[in-house]
């Protein structure tokens, strides 16, 4: 929501500045749909050329994620913490049998079936089962540091793909003002075709032509990066929970006491989604 009142806001300030300012718009709201077609039109072939249909997909993802913000809510990260724990916990006392049937197949697993929010998340889901399954099939010996290395690289690839439509985005923000320079120059190509015309038509023209410099610049820098920008915040938002699941399987495998552990995965969250650590000790214990 407030993207879109930002960019109201630019709008209406940027155009209401201009007018007010003794500006005419009238020349400018005539340029705009003619300088929009060559800029607009280079960026998307050049957007085209620049990527696969997967990371064409993932830029229209990845703008939908922009204006609906991030994916998990506080209780998420809750869940999250409090399923990792109850799935560690049945480890340490039952042993890695006990826990294979939940890892194996979690859609059909008793915890799972608490946390469907979290069930959802097939990423996330993946990330944890994926982790446990070779804890279960190597009965419990490997070694804490190279599961942990197992699950950043997990975690690496995954967030790898979710940032490419962000550095899509940001590629397009830093080529927009080059291509206002190219409807700027095409412009004045078309002028130079008419210098025999009268000097007011010749201004126009001219005028006309700058009018793509301008709507290249503000595209760049008063939407197209600030979008970008939005979506790395949403992306970093996101990967918190991947990390305070991380830190519970790698504390538990440490041998920490729960209350630690809880805390070591509950503090590495934002504050936005971080929870009391009364909250989740009561969670825990199902109050």
């Amino acid at each position: 929501m407030y993207q879109g009142i930002g960019i109201v806001v630019l709008i209406v300030m940027v155009f209401g500045g201009f007018a007010f300012t003794g500006g005419a718009l009238g020349p400018v709201m005539e340029a705009i749909p003619h300088e929009l077609l060559i800029i607009g039109g280079a960026a998307i072939g050049a957007t085209i050329t620049g990527n696969s249909l997967h990371e064409l997909k993932g830029i229209g993802a990845g703008l939908g994620k922009v204006f609906k913000g991030p994916k998990h809510n506080k209780q998420d990260h809750v869940d999250a913490i409090v399923l990792s724990t109850k799935l560690m916990k049945i480890l340490r006392s039952d042993g890695p049998v006990a826990l294979e049937s939940h890892v194996t197949d979690p859609k059909t697993s008793t915890i799972f079936a608490e946390f469907p929010r979290i069930l959802g998340n097939k990423a996330l889901v993946s990330l944890i089962c994926d982790t446990l399954t070779l804890i279960v099939v190597s009965s419990g010996t490997l070694e804490v540091h190279a599961v942990e290395d197992v699950m950043d690289h997990a975690m690496k690839t995954h967030f790898h793909e979710e940032s490419e439509a962000q550095h899509a985005l940001q590629g397009l923000s830093d080529a927009l003002p080059a291509l206002g320079i190219v409807a700027a120059v095409l412009g004045v190509v078309k002028t130079m075709g008419s210098i025999d015309k009268p000097p007011t038509i010749l201004g126009a023209m001219i005028g006309s032509a700058l009018v793509g410099t301008f709507m290249g610049i503000l595209l760049a820098y008063g939407i197209v990066a600030p979008l970008a920008g939005r979506l790395k915040q949403v992306l970093d938002q996101d990967e918190m929970i991947f990390q305070a699941v991380k830190q519970v399987i790698v504390a538990s495998l440490h041998g920490w006491p729960q209350p630690l552990v809880v805390e070591s995965a509950r503090s590495g969250l934002g504050h936005a989604f971080r929870p009391g650590l009364s909250e989740l000790l009561d969670a825990l214990r199902g109050r």
